[in-house]
């Protein structure tokens, strides 16, 4: 065992790679009687192979192995008072469980042997292919999910943040148990994850009880590689709209793409830019669009950052008589954040925000084990702890150079959603 902790004066976690690869955080908390383990794999919609193959697999980990039976894992859990979930992003999947601390030794080794040794039997298979098409179908029966996914597939084109994670019914139906126990046994390697552990369980017992139960791995498989398509370069604003029924409101939502993890500095500076925009009552956009000139019933701002590039979006909601007005009101709002330094209030105000979000974000050890596996999946795991320092250090002109760089009024992707008008001008 290497050990790889952490040079960071002030960092609370201990971080080890243990002999095989698989990276382990652990922080010990007495104060709270829980013990959180979570596990973050690199098998994200990013790296899959065949589209929809990293969600679905997440719903059939919990199907069971050969010494676990479908159900069980969830009856073991319930038993013990505990919570088990998992997520499936673009650039990962992570599995986490809640016990409390007496009861983690007894638990994390079925947690181990699903993650390790799922077993996708062809029933099983069947029946949650059917879960997966009816979540996606709900997905796309939501105006909002499905103007958001019309965005990406604008801004991303063949790139995978372009595509569904959920994948769609025909690729979905096209998939095989073979082909998800090939995603699974390449991808959930110990070189691939990193478990958290954050709790009532001091260092020494945590990395026994980890060594014990995540051990032995499958045999690698080999899937065939993925491929990563460049993102489109924009160089004029590319507009969609779309028209449905029984649609009572329309929806306007304009996206620009930012930087990736790499730079790391610059997208802290957009999550502030999104933040004075569009993020709470007092900001520019609701301030003057919903409160004083009530063009639009809701709008907000959005900022999520991704392996390869960050995503910044302004949506709003609206009747269809508004939106060439308010589109052109969103292009010069952007457009003075290029043109106009950031007033003392403002920045202040967005930066209080922004550092009270990330203080109430890491309250809770499921919190904590959210935040290291995150950071320590895309980058480093310090990073964690970097973010109120960045944001203190922000300065108008900063971000008077960042609003230039990445929201150019012309490098832009809007959805519009309208609803079917009928032959006698109504709406359908």
């Amino acid at each position: 065992m290497s050990d790889l902790t952490i040079p960071l004066e002030k960092f609370p976690a201990t971080v080890l790679e243990l002999d095989n690869g698989l990276t382990v955080i652990h922080q010990q908390l007495t104060a709270t009687p829980v013990v959180v383990t979570d596990v973050w794999v690199k098998a994200g919609a990013r790296q899959e192979p065949w589209w929809g193959t990293a969600h679905f697999l997440e719903h059939l980990i919990f199907k069971g192995t050969k010494r676990i039976p479908p159900g069980w894992f969830d009856h073991v859990i319930e038993n013990c008072g505990g919570m088990a979930n998992a997520e499936t992003s673009y650039d990962f999947a992570h599995f986490f469980l809640t016990t409390a601390g007496c009861y983690w030794h007894q638990t994390l080794p079925y947690l181990a042997e699903l993650l390790l040794q799922a077993e996708i039997p062809e029933e099983e298979f069947l029946c949650e292919q059917g879960v997966v098409l009816e979540e996606i179908r709900q997905t796309e029966d939501d105006p909002d999910c499905f103007a958001f996914q019309a965005l990406c597939e604008t801004l991303y084109d063949q790139h995978p943040y372009g595509r569904s994670i959920l994948g769609t019914e025909e690729a979905l139906l096209a998939r095989s148990p073979n082909q998800i126990r090939c995603f699974h046994r390449t991808y959930y390697q110990p070189q691939n994850l990193t478990i958290v552990v954050v709790g009532d369980v001091d260092q020494e017992t945590a990395l026994a009880g980890i060594e014990s139960a995540f051990n032995p791995f499958s045999v690698p498989s080999e899937c065939p590689p993925f491929e990563i398509a460049p993102q489109p370069q924009l160089t004029t604003p590319q507009r969609r709209e779309i028209r449905l029924p029984r649609l009572e409101v329309a929806r306007l939502i304009m996206g620009w793409r930012g930087v990736g993890i790499e730079d790391w500095e610059d997208a802290v500076g957009l999550d502030l830019l999104s933040v004075l925009l569009a993020q709470g009552n007092t900001s520019r956009l609701v301030r003057e669009l919903r409160e004083e000139k009530q063009l639009v019933y809701e709008i907000g701002s959005g900022f999520s950052l991704q392996q390869d590039s960050s995503l910044f979006t302004i949506n709003c909601w609206l009747a269809p008589e508004n939106l060439a007005r308010v589109e052109a009101i969103l292009r010069d709002r952007v457009l003075e954040l290029q043109t106009q330094p950031i007033t003392e209030k403002e920045l202040n105000r967005a930066k209080r925000l922004l550092c009270n979000d990330y203080a109430f974000s890491t309250e809770t050890p499921g919190q904590l084990a959210g935040l290291y596996g995150y950071y320590s999946t895309l980058a480093q795991v310090q990073m964690s702890l970097s973010y109120p320092q960045r944001i203190q250090q922000l300065q108008p002109e900063e971000l008077q150079q960042l609003a230039k760089t990445y929201l150019s009024p012309d490098r832009y992707a809007l959805t519009v959603m309208k609803p079917f008008e009928t032959a006698s001008g109504t709406n359908e």
